[in-house]
Order: C-alpha cells, then sequence, then structure tokens
C-alpha cells in the first residue's frame, strides 16, 4: 500500500504544537506567572460561606478543578467565579470518579460532614486541607490524625490566624520576656451570632429545591428540614456543629498554646446558662488549669462566650487601655472632661455572671465610669 508523504515542516509544525499544549516553560509566560502544568488541581467540598472563600483563596494560585456542594444558592458564587470547574453534590461521586484527576482536596462544610469527608479524601491518597474545627467530636479528630499519618498526605486545617504576624509576635513577647511571667488568660466572645439554647423546632416545611436534603445530613441522623438548621444556623446544634467553643476557640486560644506550650489540661470547670439537649447552652464559662512545664509555672485558661466579659483588671485603666480616639458622635462627656473609649470594646463594662440573655457588640463603643 502506497505511503502518503507529509512534508518535514508539516511534522513539525504538528508535533511542535501538540507539545505547546502540553507544557508550557514558565519563562515562555513571563516573571510571576505560573505555568498550567505547574498547577495543582483542587477539588473543593463546601464552597458558599466560608467554602467561597477557601476556593477563591486557593484558586488565586491552583487550578480549581471541581466543585462540590449541596446547596445551589449557597455554592452559587463559587460556581460563577470558576465556570470552568466541574459541579457535583455528593463529595463520594466527586472523590470516586475523579480521583485519578485531583491532587488536592479542601473541606469546607459544615462541621458534621468535616471527618467524612476529609477521611475519604486521604484514603484516596490526596492532599487535605479541613476549615476548623477539624471535627465535631475528638473520636473523629483522633481517626483523622491517624489516616494521615498512615497515608503520609499534606494536611492542614484552616485556622488562618496562625499564619499571620500578630500569633507569631505573641510567641515572640513571650519567648523574649517582654511581658514578664503568664500565669493567667481570659479570652472572650461574642459568639453565639445565631440561635442556639433552644429546642428542636416543631414546624413543618417544604425543603427547598435547590438544596439537597439527604446529602446536607450526611452522617448525622435523619431529621425533616427546617431554617433553623440551614444555611449557617447549625453551628448551635449538637448533631451539626461544635456551638461557639468550637467556632472561635480554635483561633482565639491558638497562642496561647503555641507560645506556653500548654498542652493538656489538669483540670476543667465548666459553666453555664441552662443546659438543651440538641443544642448549646445561650452563655458558658470554663476554667482550664494547666501543669507548670519546664520555667513556665501553673496557667489558669478561662473562656468566656455569650458575651460575657471578664472584670478589667485593676491596673489598667480606661486612659491605658484605650489608645484610640472614638468617632466624634460616640464620645460621652462625664465629670466634666471627654472620656476616651476604643472601638474594639476593651471598655466594655464587664458582664455579671451568669450573663443573662441580653447580648453586647464585642466590637462596641461605650463610656465607661472610671473605678
Amino acid at each position: 500500500m502506497a505511503r502518503k508523504r507529509i512534508s518535514r515542516r508539516k511534522f513539525v509544525g504538528n508535533v511542535g504544537a501538540g507539545v505547546a499544549f502540553t507544557i508550557v516553560p514558565r519563562h515562555v509566560l513571563g516573571r510571576g506567572l505560573t505555568a498550567p502544568s505547574d498547577k495543582l488541581n483542587i477539588a473543593c467540598i463546601g464552597v458558599g460561606g466560608m467554602g467561597a472563600n477557601d476556593v477563591k483563596g486557593v484558586g488565586k494560585t491552583e487550578n480549581i478543578y471541581a466543585l462540590c456542594d449541596v446547596d445551589e444558592h449557597q455554592a452559587a458564587q463559587s460556581f460563577a467565579a470558576f465556570p470552568k470547574a466541574k459541579r457535583f453534590k455528593d463529595f463520594r461521586v466527586m472523590l470516586e470518579k475523579e480521583a485519578k484527576n485531583i491532587d488536592a482536596v479542601t473541606v469546607s462544610t459544615p462541621d458534621h460532614v468535616h471527618a467524612v469527608a476529609g477521611m475519604m479524601a486521604m484514603k484516596l491518597g490526596k492532599h487535605t486541607r479541613i476549615q476548623k474545627p477539624l471535627a465535631r467530636t475528638l473520636w473523629e479528630v483522633r481517626q483523622l490524625v491517624e489516616t494521615a499519618r498512615k497515608t503520609k498526605v499534606a494536611t492542614q486545617m484552616g485556622n488562618q490566624g496562625h499564619a499571620g504576624e500578630g500569633t507569631r509576635q505573641i510567641r515572640e513577647w513571650v519567648e523574649a520576656g517582654a511581658i514578664g511571667t503568664v500565669r493567667e488568660i481570659q479570652l472572650w466572645t461574642n459568639r453565639p451570632i445565631w440561635p442556639q439554647a433552644i429546642e428542636r423546632p416543631l414546624e413543618e416545611y417544604y425543603t427547598p429545591p435547590w438544596i439537597d436534603w439527604d446529602l446536607w445530613l450526611g452522617p448525622a441522623p435523619a431529621r425533616p428540614y427546617n431554617p433553623a438548621y440551614a444555611p449557617f444556623k447549625w453551628r448551635g446544634w449538637w448533631d451539626f456543629g461544635t456551638g461557639a467553643l468550637g467556632d472561635i476557640a480554635c483561633h482565639s486560644m491558638d497562642a496561647s498554646f503555641w507560645a506556653l506550650g500548654l498542652g493538656y489540661p489538669t483540670r476543667i470547670e465548666p459553666e453555664s446558662t441552662k443546659l438543651f439537649g440538641e443544642t448549646a447552652p445561650a452563655v458558658s464559662r470554663i476554667t482550664y488549669t494547666f501543669a507548670a512545664k519546664g520555667n513556665r509555672p501553673e496557667v489558669k485558661v478561662v473562656w468566656r462566650d455569650g458575651s460575657l466579659y471578664p472584670p478589667r483588671p485593676k491596673e489598667v485603666t480606661v486612659t491605658a487601655a484605650c489608645t484610640r480616639r472614638a468617632p466624634r458622635k460616640s464620645r460621652t462627656r462625664r465629670y466634666g472632661r471627654s472620656i476616651r473609649v476604643a472601638n474594639c470594646g476593651s471598655a466594655t463594662r464587664a458582664s455579671s455572671w451568669p450573663g443573662s440573655t441580653a447580648r453586647t457588640r464585642a466590637c462596641s463603643t461605650r463610656p465607661v465610669r472610671r473605678r
């Protein structure tokens, strides 16, 4: 059979074109640009709310290959930002179908799905980043840690503040002795900013067509859809979230644990307002005691939520604590002089325990009588 002759120019052109679309050297693109062949393919599970920020962040340097969310409305922002990404509702289908094309996975779902999604990703050999808190229960956390050790993949929990300058500066101050010996740490938050300390709702609702409620529940016990759970309000329900402590303590306690090497507490004293079977209490105060270690003495850490504030230390005055001048409209004259109040909540009068249901904004400008 006669062979068809191909000119050298046509042959080189065809081969060159194929290579060009396969590998693009970085120097060809110019300084500061990453070649497509150097980017990781990322699959994102849970892409609404905080998940949208995670998708946007990783999408700055890597290729968003697939997006997965059970709520089309919540996911709309990410879908629009990355229209070429493949879309899924069930992360199990996505991981099974696209495992060979995915390098890493982010998990930014409600807390109750963190463990099952993260576990599956790691068992498939995918590098995995899970939003805080790492999981809903300590047992789930330990299972994730053990799986990460066995699979030897790169892992990270979404505790963004740990990478910031402020947390590192606190550790430097402590190690340099700039703030003296630390014996007590006070932490507080305005969380919860969602409903909790409530019973299960009895009203019946149709499930919105844009939510796959069965997939949203995931490993949680079955219950009918109710807007009291999703979106966002799931944080106060024990089946889905971890309350104010799980939502914020991983951030606010991080510097203390890292700078002082606290380890595990030797004593925990929990206090709270009325307890409910399915939701977290409205207000809580938890005192942790950590044993002395090396040259560090025993440390007491006090956690407060529900806008419960600690009493102002006698060494701290309004003038010393607040160096920023408040907006003109929020300054109040007392005793014939203008009191300078910071807009950071540091001058807010300490709430009295047990901290009623009245809420105070964490960042409020409020004049306080000098003690």
